[in-house]
């Protein structure tokens, strides 16, 4: 019997370009100022993933992802890469929302789901660095977490097997099902897109992607099923929306701070310990480290 696998993906702003329009006056990511990408560790867990549909016939992966309507796009890149369906959490209450606000919209919409046997995401991401969602998921639905997987060796309906990267080795820890995996970026790097089913799924797309077409699709969803994205509102995942957005997000933003490394002139220090003190002073002061 196959393993129901759901991913948790998301859609950042490439942090890589940020600028000073990166920040709202309220403290949330501008994020119409940034280009969008897949979260990098989340390709990782998707790669996980796709490996255990692979191993295990008759597995399926789905996707579920939260933001604005052009998350989708995370989605598709998904099914181009062999996952079987996918999800979007979008609606205006959750905007703004912070990790405790993400992980608990998160949760509900994992209820809404039969039966899952693994919830897969990548340790972090990289517009927050916090760690925290994968986690708080896991709380909230009760179920165990492994964190810092670098391989899920193996995944059955009696156990778990992974490969843990910690700072100073690795370890080989095991669980019962179900169970929650967050994936380091020292995992193996997603597989490419396969032509095919970028072939497949090149029009797949949510309700309001297809009502702001300009095209008729009633005929096309009726035709190929597989072409519909599943977006879900709050209502649809029966969230309260005092849990979410900026209502139910304690953490603000106070100040984002674009920092750029330059090559100046070389500076040649004694061995004394008052040079050294100064230099790492400098360093901090100028956040090249700290």
């Amino acid at each position: 019997m196959g393993l129901k696998i759901v991913v948790l993906a998301k859609q950042v702003p490439d942090t890589r370009n940020v600028g000073k329009d990166a920040m709202k006056a309220d403290g949330t990511v501008n994020r119409a100022a940034l280009a969008a990408i897949f979260n990098p560790e989340d390709l990782n867990a998707l790669e996980q993933a796709l490996r255990l549909k692979d191993k295990y016939e008759g597995s399926t992966v789905s996707i579920l992802t939260m933001g604005p309507g052009r998350a989708a796009e995370i989605i598709r890149e998904s099914l181009y890469r062999g996952a079987d369906d996918g999800f979007l959490l979008t609606d205006r209450a959750f905007a703004g929302s912070d990790t405790l606000a993400t992980s608990y919209a998160l949760s509900c919409a994992i209820k809404n789901f039969s039966k899952v046997d693994v919830i897969i995401c990548g340790r972090q991401a990289i517009d927050g660095d916090t760690a925290q969602v994968g986690p708080q998921v896991a709380e909230k639905i009760g179920w165990p977490q492994i964190t810092y997987a670098e391989e899920i060796l193996e995944c059955t309906s009696q156990k778990i097997v992974v490969k843990r990267r910690l700072e100073k080795g690795i370890e080989i820890v095991e669980g019962k099902l179900p169970m929650l995996v967050t994936v380091n970026s020292s995992a193996p790097e997603c597989r490419p897109r396969n032509a095919k089913l970028v072939m497949k799924f090149k029009h797949a797309k949510t309700i309001s992607e297809k009502q702001a077409g300009d095209q008729d699709y009633i005929d096309l969803v009726d035709e190929r099923p597989y072409l519909n994205i599943n977006e879900w509102s709050v209502n649809e995942i029966q969230a309260d929306a005092n849990w979410l957005g900026l209502k139910g997000s304690p953490t603000k933003v106070k100040e984002i701070e674009n920092v750029v490394f330059q090559a100046k002139e070389s500076k040649r220090l004694s061995p004394d310990d008052f040079d050294i003190e100064s230099l790492m002073r400098e360093l901090i002061a100028n956040h090249t480290i700290g």
